[in-house]
């Protein structure tokens, strides 16, 4: 058995002293790589995924008679009021008129991991202010577990709702203080949204940069939608993307 030298042992002895230290900033610097990542992630502009990735995608823009979707009142204990969803085939929008109470108008398919991609335009209306609309996705079917993407007049821009917690209770969730750069456009432009869902991670992308992320969705699959809350409201290039 060889024996070490005095120097071999001195070195083997600095080394030991050394591991610890730079094994805590490997992990430090690791630890701020994913911070970058997230904040880069969170801020940097980049194309919709339907504009970098424009195969694979199905239309759920609505027919006429607005079948393969239906209307769930706001809360679902509720009423629903007038029908106020209707479709523009000429001009390939979906409208709402804004004028038959809360409501969801729901994709009647359940679906799990996929990206939601939408464009909306408000109705602009002089004197007129606190325009309100959402998406949603991994919904229950009768809307009372619901993830919606939240979006005003040039304000909001995050995810909030109440999705499945711990022995069968809901829990809430809202991110408005994770956005810090308002990009949703005023009432009267249109704004291209995506809400993208894979496991129990939730991401909104809005006009050109994600603005928050959710990582704590309690359902893996659901049903996606858009919100009628008292605003005439457009949409159009309503498209999915099932990722698995």
């Amino acid at each position: 058995m060889a024996c070490l030298s005095e120097g071999d042992f001195l070195a083997s002895t600095m080394l030991n002293k050394l591991r610890k230290p730079l094994q805590v900033l490997a992990a430090t610097v690791v630890m701020t790589a994913n911070l970058l990542c997230v904040v880069q992630a969170q801020g940097a502009e980049t194309q919709s995924k339907l504009e970098n990735d424009p195969q694979g995608w199905v239309d759920i823009l609505p027919p006429a008679d607005l079948k393969g979707w239906y209307r769930v009142p706001v809360p679902p204990t509720g009423q629903l009021g007038r029908e106020q969803w209707h479709v523009d085939a000429e001009k390939k929008v979906l409208i709402c008129d804004g004028d038959g109470g809360h409501d969801m108008l729901l994709f009647d398919k359940e679906i799990g991991d996929a990206i939601f991609h939408f464009e909306f335009c408000y109705t602009k209306i002089e004197g007129k202010q606190g325009y309100n609309s959402g998406a949603y996705v991994r919904n229950s079917k009768d809307g009372a577990i619901w993830h919606q993407a939240q979006f005003g007049d040039a304000k909001d821009g995050f995810l909030f709702g109440q999705t499945p917690g711990t022995n069968d209770q809901k829990k809430s969730f809202n991110l408005n203080q994770q956005v810090t750069d308002m990009r949703v456009k005023p009432a009267g432009e249109w704004n291209t949204l995506e809400v993208t869902a894979v496991g129990k991670v939730l991401t909104l992308w809005v006009n050109g940069a994600v603005t928050c992320q959710f990582e704590g969705c309690g359902r893996e699959t659901g049903y996606l939608g858009l919100e009628g809350e008292g605003y005439r409201i457009e949409f159009r290039n309503l498209k999915v993307k099932v990722l698995r």
